[in-house]
């Protein structure tokens, strides 16, 4: 009988550490979408002041 090759996981492949690229990528998702978000909060902050 011949075994199949088990699949390597992410997990086997780097040790249990995420790849660079996507923590990198995570890190820029978040930064920016905070930034975002502090931009609409600043624009509803001062809006509801000119009433």
């Amino acid at each position: 009988m011949s075994e199949k090759p088990v699949p390597t996981t992410g997990e086997e492949r780097g040790d249990g550490k995420f790849p660079k690229g996507l923590v990198l990528r995570l890190f820029a998702y978040l930064v920016a979408g905070h930034l975002f978000a502090g931009f609409l909060y600043l624009l509803f902050m001062l809006g509801g002041q000119n009433h």
